[in-house]
This record gives C-alpha cells, sequence and structure tokens, in this order.
C-alpha cells in the first residue's frame, strides 16, 4: 500500500458524504478540527437558520435572525449558517492545534487516528521515539512542524440538482431563475467564506451550471488558486465526461468526480442501465488521464472565452468512490488497485453520534436493521428509488394518518413539489393536497377492489422527505417549532446498515476504517461490496421485469436485454478480477466465486420476454 497510495498532503482518506437534510448539517463542526472532511447539505435554509441560532446559542455567540421574508431570504441565510460553521470549525481546529501532546488531549487524539500508512502519521511516530529517547529539542522541533502540517477537513456542500423549484413574490408573480431553490442555494455558498468545494448531486442541471458563471470564486486567481471548487457526484465515466465538458466550456473545472454506485448507496439511488462499480471504476483508472487532458484543453478555451487568463497546467483533479464500503480491505483495494484518492463512508457513521444528527429512537431501530428491514423503496415524492429501512418514524406517523383517514402530510417546505395533474402549480405527491384529489379520483372511477387498494397504497407510500429527514436535527437538538407540521424521522441508509450494530464512537470508526478494530458484525454475514451490489442490481432488473407487461414493447424489451448484458458483463469482468488480479480478498476467493457463480445463474432465468411488435 505504501508504495502506491499518494500519500502526499493527505490527512485521511475517506470523506463523510451528505446524509439527508439534516444528519450532516452540522458535521464539519464534530469532526473538521481532526482534518476529516464531510459534507453539509444546503438546500432547506430553514433548516440552516434554526441550526445556525442553535449553534450561536451554544457557543455564546450573538444571532439575529434573517427572516425567511425577507429579500433574498434563503442564500443569506445559507450565506450565514456557512460563514458560523466556518469560524467554529477554525476555533475548534486552532483549540487541537494548540493543546499539549500528552495523553488524552485533542491533538493527540487527532494524531493518533490518521492512518498509520500516511506521512503525516509517520513523523508523529517518531516523535515519539525522540521523546523516548529524551531529546527534548528535537522532540519540540518535531512538535512544532507537526502543528505546521497539520489541517482541518474540508467543509464541504451538497446541492441536489433535481430540487431545484421555482418561486413567487408574496403576491404570487414569480421570481426570477436565480431565486430557484438550487440556483439560491448555489449563491448561498458562493457567497461565503468557505475555501471549499460543492457537490452536485442527481445529474446535469444546465441552468444550474451555467449560473455558477456567475461567481468570481469558482475562477482561478492569480495564482491559478480555486477558493470554490465543483465536485460533481457520477455514476459512470460517460457522465463525467458529458457534464465535465459542459462546464469546462464555461471556464469551471470539475476538481473531483466522485463516483457512487448506482443502488449500494444511502438515500436516492439512480440505477445505470445494469453498470456495476467494479467495471466503470476499471473505466475511470484506465482513462483518466485522458479525462483530464480532453477537459483541460476545453477549460482553457472556456476561460479565454470568458476574458480570463488560460493556465499553463491542469488543476487537480480527484477520482473518489462511495457505496457499500464495509471494512478496511475493501478501503484499501479502492485505493490501491483503483488509484482512487479517498472513499467515502455513510451509512455506517449514522451509529456514530459523536459525528452526526441522530435521534436515539431512529439509531437504535438502525442498529437492529437486517438485511430484510433495509430496502429500495418508492416512498420519495420524486419518484426515484429511495433507500432507506422499514418502521422508521416518518412510515408510522404516515400510516397513522392513513388509519384517521387523513392521508397525506402537511406541505411546509415545498422543496420536492413537482406534479401537476391537479393543478398549473405543481405539489407534492406526498403532501395532504395531493392525496385527497388522487383518492377522490381514484374513488370516481369505480375501480375493482384489489386494484382500488393496490392503486390507494402506492399513493399513501409516499414520505414528507422535506421534514422527515430534517426531523433527526430537531429531535437531536430540541429545534421543534409549529411550522413542523410532522415529527417522524425519515432515515436514508444504505443496505450496508445491515452488517453494523454497534453505536460507535467517532475514533471507533476512524479504527474501523483503518483495519485496527472491526466493527461489523453477526447480524448476517456481510458479502464483498461487489457481489452485493451484483444482488442488488439482480433483484432491480426482477422487479422492474414484473411491474412492466406480460409482454414488453419494442423499447421495454430492448432496455431489459441491455441491462442484463451489461450485468453479464460485468461478472465476466469480477470473475477476472478475483481469480487473475492479486487482491486483498484471498480468504473470500471461494466464496465470491461461489456468489458469482449464483447469481449469474439467477440473471440467466430471467426470461426477457420478445417484443408485442412482430
Amino acid at each position: 500500500m505504501e508504495a502506491k497510495v499518494n500519500t502526499k498532503d493527505r490527512i485521511h482518506f475517506f470523506h463523510i458524504p451528505v446524509m439527508g437534510t439534516s444528519f450532516t448539517i452540522d458535521t464539519p463542526i464534530k469532526v473538521a478540527h481532526y482534518g476529516i472532511s464531510s459534507v453539509i447539505s444546503i438546500i432547506d435554509h430553514r433548516l440552516t437558520e434554526d441550526m445556525r441560532k442553535f449553534h450561536c446559542d451554544q457557543a455564546g455567540r450573538p444571532y439575529e435572525e434573517i427572516p425567511e421574508r425577507s429579500e433574498d431570504s434563503r442564500a443569506k441565510r445559507i450565506t450565514a449558517y456557512l460563514n458560523l460553521v466556518n469560524d467554529l470549525v477554525r476555533e475548534n481546529f486552532r483549540k487541537v492545534r494548540t493543546s499539549f501532546f500528552e495523553t488524552g488531549s485533542e491533538i493527540v487524539k487527532y494524531f493518533e487516528m490518521l492512518p498509520d500508512f500516511s506521512s503525516l502519521k509517520r513523523e508523529y511516530n517518531q516523535m515519539l521515539e525522540h521523546g523516548k529517547a529524551e531529546m527534548e529539542a528535537l522532540q519540540e522541533r518535531l512538535r512544532e512542524r507537526l502543528r505546521e502540517r497539520m489541517r482541518p477537513g474540508s467543509i464541504d456542500v451538497n446541492i441536489m440538482t433535481k430540487i431545484d423549484s421555482a418561486n413567487q413574490k408574496r403576491d404570487k408573480t414569480p421570481l426570477p431563475i436565480e431565486f430557484n431553490d438550487a440556483h439560491a442555494a448555489l449563491r448561498g455558498f458562493a457567497n461565503s467564506d468557505l475555501n471549499a468545494s460543492v457537490v452536485f448531486s442527481a445529474g446535469m442541471n444546465p441552468r444550474l451550471y451555467g449560473y455558477i458563471a456567475q461567481f468570481d470564486d469558482f475562477y482561478p486567481d492569480e495564482n491559478g488558486e480555486l477558493k470554490k471548487k465543483i465536485i460533481l457526484k457520477v455514476s459512470d465515466y460517460r457522465s463525467a465526461m458529458i457534464q465535465g465538458k459542459f462546464l469546462a466550456k464555461k471556464g469551471l473545472w470539475v476538481s473531483e468526480f466522485r463516483i457512487e454506485s448506482g443502488l449500494n448507496c444511502g438515500g436516492h439511488a439512480f440505477a445505470t442501465d445494469g453498470y456495476l462499480l467494479g467495471p466503470i471504476l476499471e473505466e475511470f483508472k484506465n482513462d483518466r488521464e485522458k479525462l483530464t487532458a480532453e477537459l483541460f484543453t476545453i477549460y482553457n478555451k472556456g476561460l479565454e472565452n470568458s476574458n480570463r487568463q488560460p493556465l499553463n497546467d491542469a488543476p487537480e483533479v480527484l477520482f473518489t468512490v462511495q457505496g457499500g464500503v464495509g471494512n478496511s480491505i475493501e478501503q484499501r483495494f479502492l485505493l490501491e488497485h483503483y488509484e482512487m484518492d479517498s472513499v467515502g463512508w455513510g451509512t455506517p457513521f449514522l451509529l456514530v453520534p459523536e459525528a452526526i444528527n441522530i435521534d436515539e429512537k431512529t439509531m437504535n431501530l438502525l442498529s437492529r436493521a437486517g438485511e430484510k428491514d433495509l430496502y429500495l423503496s418508492h416512498v420519495s415524492p420524486l419518484g426515484v428509488p429511495f433507500n432507506t429501512v422499514r418502521n422508521n418514524s416518518a412510515d408510522i406517523e404516515k400510516y397513522e394518518r392513513v388509519a384517521m383517514n387523513r392521508p397525506g402530510a402537511p406541505c411546509v417546505k415545498r422543496y420536492l413539489i413537482s406534479n401537476k395533474e391537479f393543478s398549473a402549480e405543481p405539489i407534492c405527491t406526498a403532501s395532504r393536497e395531493y392525496q385527497n384529489k388522487k383518492l377522490h379520483e381514484l374513488e370516481e372511477q369505480n375501480l375493482p377492489d384489489t386494484e382500488f387498494k393496490k392503486a390507494v397504497d402506492k399513493m399513501v407510500e409516499k414520505v414528507c422527505l422535506c421534514v422527515g429527514l430534517g426531523n433527526a436535527a430537531a429531535w437531536r437538538n430540541g429545534l421543534f417549532v409549529s411550522r413542523n407540521g410532522t415529527r417522524g424521522v425519515a432515515v436514508c441508509p444504505g443496505p450496508n446498515m445491515a452488517y453494523f450494530s454497534k453505536i460507535a464512537t467517532l475514533r471507533e470508526m476512524v479504527d474501523h476504517i483503518y483495519g485496527r478494530i472491526n466493527l461489523v458484525t453477526g447480524k448476517a454475514e456481510r458479502p464483498h461490496m461487489f457481489v452485493k451490489e451484483l444482488k442488488l442490481y439482480v433483484d432491480y432488473l426482477k422487479e422492474k421485469m414484473e411491474d412492466s407487461a406480460d409482454r414488453f414493447s419494442d423499447s421495454q424489451a430492448k432496455y431489459f436485454q441491455t441491462f442484463q448484458e451489461n450485468m453479464k458483463a460485468g461478472i465476466e469482468y469480477y470473475r477476472e478480477l478475483f481469480t487473475s488480479a492479486k487482491t486483498p480478498f484471498e480468504d473470500m476467493k471461494v466464496t465470491i466465486m461461489r456468489d458469482l457463480e449464483r447469481l449469474q445463474e439467477e440473471l440467466n432465468h430471467l426470461n426477457i420476454l420478445q417484443p408485442t411488435s412482430v
């Protein structure tokens, strides 16, 4: 590992991705002073304002409300919150950096959590050895050098590009596009003091991407440095190239491609057409230099077209991965074999209350959850599959309302409004307004009982994620106010949660990531992350086929056949990977090959029917 992983200037080799709107809303305040990077969701300006008040109160700082009805309040609230987070992280980091090197101190915790293979950890160990030799003057010089090399983790933000609803003035006249949800969130980040990155997820939003060009911080300064950077969460190489080119033409550089499994992830799942993570990572590994070179040529032309100075050398590009990693062996393999710069660990951190916001009831539910409790649901009003856990309190509250003949939730935040079945203005399919109208429509259709029940069940499955995903912070920090409407917590773990049950400290989870301890428990035998994703894709294809008619249309048959062929190619790739390549999975090889064979047979038995046309 030491020869293959670039440890230069790296503090940690993992990051904590965004989780919901509230689970990581203040994670940087909790972990960045230890050099750990994490991501905040900034789409919910009400939550950022509530959390700003909370942290001002906690820190004894003055707080002045930014009223929701004030001009550009969404962006201003986000800017104010991010500036506060930045200040608190700097203050926490200063305290760690200036603490004494003594047992149990914060600076010792900083260095002890580092991976053993990092150059900074080696320097720390050298300092300890000199201490034993009682070379105090040399030891003090080494301590100062260590302090100089310390850095906090990055305070990055996430914007889900699909959440970009238009907004109105109080008199119902439409506001300009820059006041759309995602546009305003971007402006809030761009106007903040942060020297950090925005992570764009859920695909390309051309209007939003074009809006980035309004902010100088995304362009190189006189030294060629970027104060604000762009991270694209992508599912494959093609997506990275398309989105990267679009931005490069505007003189905007993608500083990181964050590759995520299509299904073996938390929250909204954006499935590929059967392309599996291993082959996707292989393509990035083989063509990353080509991708960087091609984008840099376009980027420099984009800078020229923007009347800016072209660069002599391409800025740094990182390639990172997340989705289903669960142990140090997989972590190491992703860094070594695929030459990734960092690995995202999301779901396991839902059992680390020291690092994230989570209420005790939900955390205990997750700690007990097994494979059958975690599932790819249809609860999202966006119509996108959503990974969650059964019997979460948001679901329980939802069905309690149904039992009282009051289906749907009050729509108080309106971030996921998109449906226009019953009105010119979009409404949310999880809202009381929509479900009442839909129920009335279904009743008038006089459907057979089974068909009517199926339609109603599908309708009431939707959950108010705007409020539900924010309620963990509300429960944890006492932030409930009357506008929230509902109090159930929606939660978004990936399937990986089935193999973790211990409620852990931050130190324990970091030690697990780097292989110093093992937190994977015996709730179920944990398969290799690639095998788990393959199983999820087989199940996904089965469900898609079952939901279709008995005889597929031409387009459906072509889609299913392509999906199946891509998965077969992925299985062949894995067979070769685990037999010919030297991997750290020797102890698992027999099990992995057996699982691949079983899933191959399962895939072969899927009956892709012929199209209806002849």
